[in-house]
């Protein structure tokens, strides 16, 4: 679950926590309503460089469903801190750091995360509703003895974020169905014995177009292009500067406004993962745990990719309705390179 940064402080200003009422989206008010009115039909006859020969299935937009109530999670199972509240967290500064003892709790976090979101997937076809993924997610987890972390984070309603074409990222999961030709990204973070794993991946609906299978290649390209970045004493601006190389090389914008960061005990913290080139300081250090989670669109391939959010405070959309893509992995800072810790 990504953290969101408005863009024109990201060498300024500490960053915002995502989906917070009365928070900021490219220095817009956020809590308005998307602005969806002819944006796919614009999206799909834009001109995109490589993309721009490449068929597109006509889409419509992306429409509000019926947002059913919160799933009950038993009592016995231990809850995250911020639960009971509704008040959005503040991102912690701490920097979470690993041993041989926390970093088995950290795995086995991280394989649950792991095998529900495989498992998640395996749901996604034409006719299924986002709230029937979600039920299926919620049960797999508390199955485990685990908490869904987004479950009453800030007061997210669901237990999983679930977002489909258009939508960048925390999607509400709802009684839409999805549709042949749909991309969906599924984001599980689980809370097993006091430790997050967090994980997500972009996934087909039906005979999905070439362009969209395009995005989606190239998207988790860049994710694992940055991971291969990563090593003890490597600075984290490196991260952005190899995913954005292979973004824009394939004619795809990199989102800026949501970003990676700390995971482990806590769900948010220091240090904030930057997917674009930017010059923030800071190194990485053995043994520290964070995510790397980019989100591509193909509907600009400039630095600044504009959202929208909708009413309810979360789903964040592209503002030109273009189709967005995002992967996530948790991994682990070691002397000699990075250790993904959600694989399944």
């Amino acid at each position: 679950m990504a953290v969101r940064v408005p863009s024109m402080e990201l060498n300024r200003s500490p960053p915002l926590l995502s989906g917070g009422r009365g928070k900021t989206c490219l220095q817009k008010p956020f809590i308005v309503q998307a602005k969806r009115s002819g944006g796919l039909e614009k999206a799909n006859t834009r001109s995109r460089g490589p993309q721009a020969s490449e068929k597109l299935k006509k889409r419509e937009p992306l429409t509000h469903g019926t947002v059913s109530a919160p799933l009950p999670v038993p009592g016995h199972i231990p809850r995250p801190p911020y639960v009971g509240s509704n008040k959005m967290p503040e991102i912690s500064s701490e920097r979470q750091m690993q041993d041989k003892d926390t970093i088995v709790h950290m795995k086995a976090a991280c394989e649950l995360a792991a095998r529900v979101l495989q498992n998640a997937g395996k749901l996604v076809k034409p006719s299924v509703t986002t709230d029937e993924i979600d039920k299926a997610v919620h049960k797999m987890i508390i199955d485990a003895g685990a908490y869904p972390s987004p479950l009453g984070y800030g007061g997210f309603p669901k237990s999983v974020c679930t977002s489909v074409n258009e939508c960048m990222c925390h999607g509400i999961p709802d009684s839409r169905e999805l549709k042949d030709g749909d991309i969906i990204n599924i984001d599980v973070t689980v809370y097993l014995n006091g430790f997050h794993g967090d994980t997500s991946k972009t996934f087909f609906c039906g005979e999905v177009d070439e362009a969209a299978k395009r995005l989606v290649k190239v998207t988790e390209e860049c994710m694992l292009r940055g991971i291969s970045s990563c090593k003890h004493g490597v600075s984290f601006k490196k991260i952005g500067r190899r995913i954005s190389e292979h973004a824009e090389r394939n004619g795809f914008g990199v989102v800026e406004q949501f970003v990676g960061h700390g995971v482990g005990r806590v769900f948010h913290s220091q240090p904030i993962i930057y997917h674009q080139r930017n010059n923030m300081p800071g190194q990485m250090v053995e043994g520290q745990t964070f995510t790397i989670e980019p989100i591509l669109t193909m509907g600009s391939n400039s630095n600044s990719i504009e959202c929208d959010m909708w009413e309810d405070g979360w789903t964040a959309v592209t503002t030109d309705g273009s189709l967005a893509a995002q992967f996530e992995h948790t991994i682990l800072i070691t002397r000699t390179g990075a250790e993904i810790l959600t694989k399944c």
